[in-house]
């Protein structure tokens, strides 16, 4: 299901992962009249520049996937550039789609701004009930400022802003730098750097037993589309596979699809994060959707395209 041909669709963060894969998605369903900028055309952190881009293109739709991510040693390393770029492009996207009459704009957060002990699944209520996980507070503050942010320019402006609440992502596109990825691609490029090399083992950090859900992008994609059509709620919503796996079970799941040999070691003086994050999807299932790929073959999908690439830079 795409959204009316005839109208123009912003997709910020059209390079990375999750926009990207919107981008795939709506021109799958024939709309191709989308508005696309890379940073280099466009910083949406400079305030100037993005009213530039919404006085000239003026998009009825607009898909707000731009934003500064990374994993856990990026988030705890780098807390000001995290809380900083995020609030500047939240803060310029939501204004010039409230001052330039944008239709409807779908905002990404995060399953991070839920509590780090939230009662599992998580329901769309636990959103400020408890204490976040330190590591990403940073990011997860920001992602909350944008997700009342757009609650209070709906409640003053009328504007028709939405908030979805997507669980751990991957697929194609992902991020595979080690000193700033999330923890899947990591370890598939873990696990692959290893078979190559004939390593005994692969070093992980944490204990391995925190759990994790995992939703492919393409997946996302179809969601965020979907919501567009159906959702003009002020409530956020989640979006997610509706399972979890640990940590330990993922690595060994990766390890089969990469086909390393070799063992696996946990170093237990690195941080785990959450103990277990896992959407509450019951929301988004009553109108009627569901997540299509499932993880092992979202895996096997994710390791191609990494091969993939990493042929094209030989």
């Amino acid at each position: 299901m795409g959204l009316d041909s005839h109208l123009k669709v912003f997709v910020a963060g059209h390079r990375g992962l999750v926009g990207s894969a919107i981008v795939r998605c709506l021109r799958s369903s024939g709309n191709e009249n989308l508005v696309l900028r890379s940073r280099s055309e466009v910083d949406l952190t400079a305030a100037d520049q993005v009213d530039k881009l919404f006085r000239e293109s003026r998009p009825d739709y607009v898909f707000l996937a731009a934003a500064k991510v990374g994993g856990i040693l990026a988030n705890d390393t780098l807390p000001g550039d995290f809380i900083r770029e995020n609030l500047a492009i939240q803060l310029n996207v939501l204004d010039a789609a409230r001052r330039y009459d944008t239709t409807k704009l779908l905002f990404l957060g995060s399953s991070c701004v839920y509590p780090k002990h939230a009662p599992q699944p998580i329901v769309e209520d636990q959103l400020l009930a408890g204490p976040l996980e330190q590591t990403n507070e940073a990011y997860a503050i920001a992602k909350i400022a944008g997700i009342k942010m757009a609650q209070a320019y709906r409640r003053q402006y009328g504007c028709n802003f939405i908030a979805a609440m997507p669980a751990n992502l991957y697929g194609p596109g992902d991020n595979f730098d080690l000193e700033s990825s999330h923890v899947l691609p990591a370890l598939i490029r873990k696990f692959h750097e290893a078979k190559v090399c004939n390593a005994p083992a692969v070093s992980l950090w944490g204990s391995g037993r925190p759990r994790r859900e995992f939703l492919h992008v393409n997946d996302l994609a179809e969601a965020c589309v979907f919501l567009m059509n159906r959702w003009d709620s002020p409530e956020i919503i989640n979006v997610g596979l509706g399972s979890d796996i640990g940590i330990m079970e993922l690595a060994q799941l990766i390890k089969s699809v990469v086909g390393f040999r070799g063992g696996v070691v946990f170093d237990t003086e690195r941080p785990d994060g959450m103990p277990r994050k896992q959407l509450d999807i019951s929301r988004i299932t009553a109108l009627g959707w569901v997540a299509k790929v499932g993880l092992r073959e979202g895996l096997e999908h994710t390791y191609g395209w990494y091969l993939d690439q990493l042929g094209r830079s030989a």
